[in-house]
This record gives structure tokens, sequence and C-alpha cells, in this order.
């Protein structure tokens, strides 16, 4: 075995084991309260979240994102996992469709702060891409003791109503299942669907339940009277259809999607997909486990794209970014990832990888408005460590180009998914599409890290700033102490760089197993497809 050899099997080992955990994290959130909670819910005659959204869909290829929301949040409450809401896209009679289901099994799905973002996360996939949204109502309301993090700023529980309103005026198809409780302000949510479903016996839906009612009022009534199927279905016209259980539900949702108006959609570029002729589980050892290390992104690449084939534009400029045409999964699409190994620029001058110099900034920009006219949809693959710094680039108008390169992207209109493999750091993440930039989907490898700086560098300064602290109250650290000080913020930092603490607050939309990728771009592409393309403006741009 050769040394390239050994260290391939050896990143290959390191990328497996991060796929492990991450699968064995999944394996456990998707148990969400626990079995004792699932068997409740069954006892009471329902289905869970996850089984009614596997009855809901046409087959088992859909995909779920925001699987680690909150994994590491309410702690002190217990937790609360996948954030106890449910958020996939699949097809429902061949049309794709966004699925919301509430979590009963977890805190009987009452609505944590992380809660709302993903709904809310869910609401804005369904407004971009033009797609039908089907709520699975299953909730206790506001999670009363963090009410003040949840109620009453812009971002936060309310949005939800604004935007079924908003989505309705849009045109776009919203039908709720009301399946168990449906309490307070929630209650809007499905009433401001297009056609909302009840379920007899387990569903309701009331702005207070009966010991609000009586405490309020007075009044001696069960939740049943007060806000059940018959109540609603036969006397107050609040609700539209009356099911025998949660199948009979899920079996009229899937009727009414049936009846939709058919979309076209034709946008974007599509021809029969190929598979990639390099093996695709290769990319568990292109990868170093050490993420400092160079390697060649062209290889990943040949490994995603179909036919293993891409076409670079300006392949001998601007070389520490890679700006190719390609196709995934047989959409066209244009990828702009950062190369990691050290290159040689056309002055004969060496470039860092995962950096980006002003020649390179030039070249995204370009490529970025090529895309833009052709309606060609847009992948930045992310392993960037940030923008050139020093003497030489600041005289070569870093400043200018990197400006230049982030206002094309940032007034992109065609569809942008962004795929972190490594690092994504500083203003390198801003640059290639994070999440501030609105991307339709962006995606994390485990080895992904995202921070303001490298744990190295942000260590010793949050070092420094802390000796200083100390400093000025009288107190200064020995050797021992300072080393010791040092390892602490060293892992409170990577702890803060982990895609878990990224994924936890949905600063990414999910975590996926490499050889997943052209899965979820794919589908991606396939939801964008059914939204028009607007007209494409810059503003000015820095010449």
């Amino acid at each position: 075995m050769n040394k390239i050899d050994l260290n391939f099997n050896k990143n290959e080992d390191a990328m497996k084991l991060l796929v492990s955990e991450m699968k064995q994290k999944r394996n456990i959130i998707y148990l969400g309260g626990g079995k004792a909670s699932i068997e409740k819910q069954h006892a009471k005659g329902k289905l869970t979240a996850r089984e009614r959204i596997d009855k809901i869909f046409d087959n088992q290829n859909y995909i779920e994102l925001g699987v680690f929301a909150a994994s590491d949040l309410y702690e002190d409450y217990g937790g609360c996992p996948g954030a106890g809401v449910i958020l996939t896209i699949g097809h429902i009679n061949g049309r794709n469709c966004i699925v919301v289901a509430n979590d009963a099994t977890v805190k009987a799905g009452a609505w944590f702060p992380m809660t709302a973002k993903k709904n809310l996360r869910a609401q804005e996939i369904c407004m971009d891409n033009n797609i039908p949204i089907i709520y699975l109502v299953d909730s206790a309301g506001v999670f009363l003791p963090l009410q003040d993090e949840i109620f009453p700023d812009k971002e936060h529980f309310g949005r939800q109503f604004r935007n079924n309103a908003k989505i309705s005026a849009m045109g776009i198809s919203q039908i709720s299942a009301i399946m168990g409780s449906c309490v307070a302000g929630g209650a809007y949510l499905p009433i401001m669907s297009d056609e909302a479903l009840i379920v007899k016996n387990t569903g309701s839906v009331f702005l207070a339940g009966s010991h609000l009612v009586k405490a309020a009022i007075g009044e001696n009534i069960n939740n049943e009277k007060l806000g059940g199927a018959d109540t609603h279905c036969d006397i107050s016209g609040v609700t539209d259809y009356k099911c025998e259980n949660d199948t009979d539900a899920i079996n009229i949702i899937r009727e009414l999607v049936n009846n939709l108006e058919k979309k076209s959609g034709n946008q974007f570029s599509r021809i029969a997909s190929k598979p990639p002729k390099k093996n695709i589980n290769e990319i568990y050892g292109i990868i170093p486990r050490d993420g400092d290390k160079p390697y060649e992104m062209r290889e990943i690449l040949e490994r995603i794209v179909d036919n293993s084939v891409f076409r670079e534009y300006k392949a001998d400029y601007g070389k520490t970014l890679i700006c190719a045409y390609a196709r995934i999964d047989g959409w066209s699409v244009g990828i702009i990832a950062n190369e990691r190994k050290i290159v040689k620029n056309g002055k004969g001058e060496m470039q860092l990888g995962g950096v980006i110099y002003s020649d390179s900034a030039d070249k995204a920009s370009r490529f970025i408005m090529n895309c833009n006219q052709k309606g060609i949809p847009l992948l930045f693959i992310q392993d960037v460590n940030g923008f050139m710094v020093g003497s030489r680039s600041e005289h070569n108008g870093i400043i200018k180009d990197g400006a230049k390169m982030v206002n094309a992207m940032a007034n992109s209109v065609i569809p942008k998914f962004t795929l972190i493999i490594g690092n994504s750091f500083g203003a390198g993440n801003y640059a290639m599409c994070g999440k501030a930039y609105d991307p339709r989907l962006i995606l994390a490898w485990p080895t992904a890290k995202m921070a303001v700086m490298g744990a190295e560098q942000a260590s010793k300064v949050l070092l420094k700033l802390e000796e200083g602290r100390l400093k000025k109250s009288g107190n200064k650290l020995n050797n021992h102490d300072s080393k010791k000080l040092l390892k602490s913020i060293q892992e409170k930092y990577n702890h803060q760089m982990s895609p878990y603490y990224a994924a936890s607050r949905m600063w990414i939309d999910e975590i996926i197993d490499p050889i997943n990728t052209r899965k979820y771009i794919s589908k991606g592409i396939e939801i964008a497809n059914n939204n028009p393309k607007k007209d494409f403006k810059t503003g000015v741009i820095q010449t």
C-alpha cells in the first residue's frame, strides 16, 4: 500500500465514523418523545407524526429538513427533539409538496421558539418555490415557560399567520388537517388554510379550552362539544371535512392535492440523468481528516456531477475558485467551489487554497451573472477560510472585487443552493452564499465547520482578551493557568463550530451523508422549477 492509499483510507475511516455518528443521532431524534410516548399516541387511536408522513407521500423518497433543530437546546425542560415538528418535501400524487407535522410525542406538540423558526422555514420554502404546503396539526400550543421567546417579535409565532395570508394571496395551496389539539393563537394556522380537515374524537380546535372557558366566563363544557369535529363541521362551519381517523384524513388530503392545477415545471434545463463515472463512495476518502490539509476539489466534483464531466469557466484565471457548468441528476447547474490546494496564478504567484483572491472574486462575479442570464441554478460548495488579506491584496482591490461578488450573488434571481463540506469562515461564508443570502437549501456534510475564523486563531485572540480583563482586575495568569484557559476556550469554540451547533439553530437546513448530495440538490432544483425566474438586476457593480 502506498502513502496516498494510506491517507485515503485514514480519511475514509474518519468520514465514515462521522457519518455513523450522524445516523445514530438521527435515529434517536426519530423516536421523538420516546417509545412510551409513541405507544400513548397509538392508544388514543392516532398515528405518530412520522407514520402520517409515510402515508401521505407517494413513496419513501422524500427528504427531511431540520432533523437536528433544537438538538442541544432546552435541556432544562427535558429537550425538544427535532423542535417538536417534522419538515418534509416529497411527492403527493406526483406533485411536489411540503408537509409540516407537529410531533405530539414531544411535549404534546407544544411550540418552542425553534418550533416556530422551523415552521417559518417551511413557509419560506413554500413561498420561494411556489409549492403547496400541508399542515398536520397536533399541538398543545405555545410552551408557556418560554413564551417571551416565541410570542411578540417579528420572526416569532405570529409570523406564521401573516405568512398564511401571504401564501394564500400568492395563489399557493394550503391544506390543514387537525389531528389532535389545536388551541389559542395556533387555531388560526389551519383555519387560514384553503381547506381544513378535522378528525373525529381526536381533533379539536378552539381559542380557549374548557378549563380556561370555565375560569374566564364560568361556562361548563367539554372540549369535544366546545371545538370537536361535530361542532365545527355541523354547527360553526369552521372546518370543511370531517374525517373518521388519521388515515381517512390523509386520503382526503391526497385527493385534494390531486385536484390542484397542474404546473408546467419546465423552466430549468433537464435531460436524462447519468450517474457519476467515478465512484461516489470515494468521496469519503478525499476530504482530509485534518480540515486544514489541502485536497483537490475537482475530485469531489467528479463524484457529484453527471458522468463526472464539467466545463470550467476561465479555468486558468482566479484558480482558488472553480466555476463550472455541469449537470446533477440531469439538471443543469453552475457550480462555484473553493479550490483547496495551493495554486500558481498567471503571474507566477502562489495562492493559498480555500482563500478568495481578487482574481477569483472577479471571475465568480462574472460567472454568477452569466448563470442568471442563462437561467441556470447555482450551487456553491464551501470550504473557505475567507478573503486574502495584506498589502498586496489590498492594493489589488480585494474589497472592491469581493463587494462585486457579493453584489452579484445577493441579487441573483435564479435559485441558489449551498453545500458546506469543510470550513465556512468569516466573509467567505457570505460571499459563498451563506444563510443570510437566501439559498433555497443550505446543506452541510458532517465535516463542516462554521465560525468567524478558525479555532486556533480565534482561541488565541479570546485568550488575549481574557488575560487583559484579568490584568485590569489585578490578576495575572501563570503559564499553567494560561494553557488551561486556552484549552477551555478552544473546546467551547470547537463546539460552536460544529455542524450540529449550526443545525440545532437552523443556520443550516440539514446535515447529510455526502453520498446523498445529488439527491438533495436534485430535489432542491425540482421544487425550484415551480417558480418562474424574475428579471436580474445587480445595482451598482464595483469595477
